[in-house]
């Protein structure tokens, strides 16, 4: 990895963000670290991910085992499933086919895909199938906050899905589960205060993974035009 991997501004986005979770984690929380490490774990996740470096995907997998650990001890028994059963398989999915597919032979850097009309109608086909499944198995395991909880899989599935075919639109796709897992943690945040560090944590995720797109979307057009 050359010198001056990272930009500026990505350091400063990921400075800035480790800088906020420990803040908000030292303000509501204090006791459980468990919730920091896979907080920080996810973040840098985000910035290796948003130079399309399999790096990330070794991190998400961390992530994804930490965090439904974490949603386990709240009976989201729905982001426990989806994070251990179906994020976590599929970021290894994920970092077999970034290794593969490398941009000019440089494994620090993915191969940005174009996604055909077919897939994405194939991919939404396949997500309403796995919200119905999901659903009913969450509605037997008494999961609290059903709704929220069945959509977040609905986001995670399309995203994982996205990002094992190398599209840009994973990082939207996230930024639309970021915003469902906010208001599923805020509401668990209104019985536990503690719970706030969580809600944080996945804002921070928000922009990230905002960040993400866009540098997506600037690594495709240099790669097209090279």
């Amino acid at each position: 990895m050359k010198k001056h991997y990272f930009t500026k501004a990505e350091l400063a986005l990921w400075l800035g963000s480790v800088l906020l979770i420990v803040a908000s984690f030292c303000i509501w929380d204090r006791v459980n670290f468990l919730t920091l490490a896979a907080s920080l774990i996810g973040v840098t996740s985000l910035i290796f991910c948003a130079k399309g470096n399999p790096v990330g995907q070794v991190l998400i997998i961390v992530f994804a085992v930490l965090y439904g650990i974490i949603s386990w001890i709240v009976a989201y028994y729905g982001e426990m499933i989806t994070y251990v059963g179906m994020t976590a398989p599929m970021a290894v999915y994920a970092l077999v086919t970034w290794l593969k597919n490398p941009y000019g032979g440089n494994r620090a850097e993915v191969k940005v895909n174009r996604l055909r009309a077919r897939e994405y109608l194939l991919m939404a086909l396949i997500a309403a199938a796995v919200t119905v499944a999901f659903y009913f198995i969450l509605r037997a395991f008494h999961t609290a906050n059903l709704i929220p909880s069945t959509i977040s899989v609905t986001t995670s599935f399309v995203a994982v899905y996205l990002t094992a075919r190398r599209s840009p639109f994973y990082a939207l796709a996230y930024a639309a589960n970021d915003v469902v897992l906010i208001v599923l943690w805020s509401m668990a945040a209104a019985e536990d205060i503690s719970n706030l560090s969580v809600v944080i944590c996945f804002c921070v995720f928000f922009i990230n993974d905002l960040y993400g797109f866009f540098n997506w979307i600037r690594m495709q057009r240099r790669q097209q035009e090279a």
